[in-house]
């Protein structure tokens, strides 16, 4: 089956109620401490991707047997030194940034060598910023120059640390609480602001964690070693994949989408709070809360009036994800939008800042970039008329995904190569946007 796709019509108005897939970053650390638990855990509504399946596939490989009933998985723990190693284990995260990196904290006490591999992408992402940390723990850790395979041999004499996490790296943040819930002692972290789910779930889980949560930064304290007791989630919808459904509306024509039952936990919803700031008019319904989570329905309606923005550098972590639609809007918007401080960008599965500035250059858009700083100048006439095509950009789900919203509200003719990436994050991502009318061949 060819791994493209083609797109050459824009998508007719719509009116709408969707389901989107479940939160991956959730789903990712349920699977992680379910394994780590006490007794038997069950996981509702787990994300079905590749990067969640490999979460599944490391924690079978380390002892922990888990099995589908129904509509829930069932993993049984044995506790914080559960865990059941085979010499020379080879563990393979894929694609996925968050899995590698938050098992690295999991893995400070093996009693065998492990090595973590990944995907040719992922084999060129950062993992000193984890390997550094996680080392002071008292792991033995072998990296190749930063970046993996990684080679790490548990200690069995942890110690506490006190670590100052600037990057707003929450699987940064997430590796280092996973290791001090193994560790004696209390760990210290002085975290810049970044998503918090790894925290809600450990209140959730009356794992002992105390947080101050100050303008810029979190200080957290962990008391270790603490074993905590199987436990069942009911993973809700993700903001993230949410995110191409958005601004699809919102670019359309006279459309209008519920996406139900999402996580709007607030460390997640800057891409929310940046679009309305741009005259979007996004709202939330039927808010709940659901152990510490805050989940609601987001209703979205197209807007012709949209507006340039000047994007407050507080919102960068909490929309980390989502500024590639983000800039789509911004193309299309009355004015200047201005973006600043964005490398962390350029970190994630391909250079997505580069590709983007790429991007808006082949549509036509006028923009600056200096540094990590980019100036985009909007243009609310933009009507695309030419033939474009993606491809080369590391197997990135959202490049090919940004790139079809772009496609379905521009206009153009649109070779999209390696459609296979949703499979990471939104294996249903084609079949969702063909549900509201997309045509795509």
């Amino acid at each position: 089956m060819k791994n493209l796709i083609n797109i050459s019509k824009k998508i007719d108005q719509f009116r709408s109620k969707i389901y989107i897939p479940s939160d991956k970053s959730i789903s990712i650390r349920c699977v992680l401490l379910a394994s780590q638990a006490i007794g038997k855990s069950k996981l509702y509504n787990l994300l079905e991707s590749e990067d969640v399946i490999n979460a599944l596939n490391t924690i079978k490989k380390l002892g922990i047997n888990y099995k589908k009933v129904k509509n829930h998985y069932e993993i049984n723990g044995f506790g914080l030194d559960g865990y059941n190693t085979k010499k020379n284990l080879k563990i393979n995260a894929g694609n996925s940034g968050t899995l590698a990196r938050l098992i690295l904290g999991l893995l400070v006490n093996s009693k065998k060598e492990i090595t973590l591999v990944g995907d040719s992408s992922l084999s060129k992402r950062d993992f000193s910023r984890i390997t550094n940390p996680i080392k002071l723990f008292g792991p033995n850790i072998i990296s190749n120059n930063g970046n993996l395979p990684v080679k790490i041999i548990g200690s069995n004499y942890l110690r506490p640390i006190k670590f100052v996490e600037k990057l707003g790296s929450a699987q940064c943040k997430s590796s280092v609480l996973f290791a001090a819930i193994k560790t004696p002692g209390i760990t210290e972290v002085k975290a810049k602001k970044s998503r918090n789910h790894t925290e809600l779930l450990f209140r959730s889980l009356k794992i002992p964690i105390k947080i101050s949560e100050k303008k810029k930064y979190d200080y957290i304290k962990i008391s270790g070693p603490c074993n905590f007791q199987g436990f069942e989630y009911k993973i809700p919808g993700d903001i993230s994949s949410s995110s191409f459904f958005i601004v699809l509306t919102l670019l359309a024509k006279k459309s209008k989408l519920v996406l139900k039952n999402i996580n709007i936990n607030n460390s997640r919803i800057g891409i929310i709070k940046i679009l309305n700031k741009m005259n979007a008019k996004i709202v939330f319904k039927n808010k709940k809360k659901y152990k510490g989570e805050l989940i609601a329905d987001i209703v979205v309606k197209s807007k012709d009036n949209l507006k340039g923005v000047n994007c407050p550098r507080s919102l960068n972590s909490s929309a980390i994800d989502e500024f590639l639609v983000i800039f789509l809007v911004a193309a299309k918007a009355k004015g200047i939008s201005y973006f600043s401080n964005l490398g962390e960008l350029d970190k994630k599965e391909s250079p997505r800042l580069k590709i983007a500035t790429n991007f808006l250059k082949n549509i036509g858009i006028k923009y600056e970039r200096k540094a990590d700083n980019i100036k985009i100048y909007g243009n609310p006439n933009l009507s695309l008329e030419g033939n474009y095509e993606i491809k080369g950009f590391r197997k990135d789900h959202r490049i090919f995904m940004m790139s079809c919203i772009a496609a379905l509200t521009f206009g153009g003719n649109w070779k999209i190569y390696d459609k296979d990436s949703i499979k990471t994050s939104f294996p249903t991502f084609l079949n969702k946007i063909k549900y509201l009318g997309a045509i795509i061949n």
